[in-house]
């Protein structure tokens, strides 16, 4: 649950929308916010609305494209130590 404090202002157009519209003041504000998110969403490039997963698919590492010969010299010393 989360908590929002609105101007005075505000709530009351709100509440006027909520006695016209016949609707909740609830379904209201979550009506304004789904939106606002979808219009946030198109303005983002993929790549944005991706980032934080690419490039950690399966090791949580996000730098195995950098630094993944360091990565292999050590399985490949590893392996020639036992």
């Amino acid at each position: 649950m989360i908590s929002v404090r609105l101007s005075k202002e505000l709530e009351e157009k709100i509440e006027l929308l909520s006695k016209q519209e016949n609707v909740t003041k609830s379904d209201i504000i979550k009506e304004a916010l789904r939106e606002y998110v979808i219009n946030h969403e198109k303005n983002c490039n993929p790549y944005d609305l991706g980032k934080e997963l690419f490039g950690k698919n399966g090791s949580g590492e996000g730098n195995l494209s950098e630094s993944y010969k360091k990565k292999v010299r050590e399985k490949i010393n590893e392996k020639m130590s036992h």
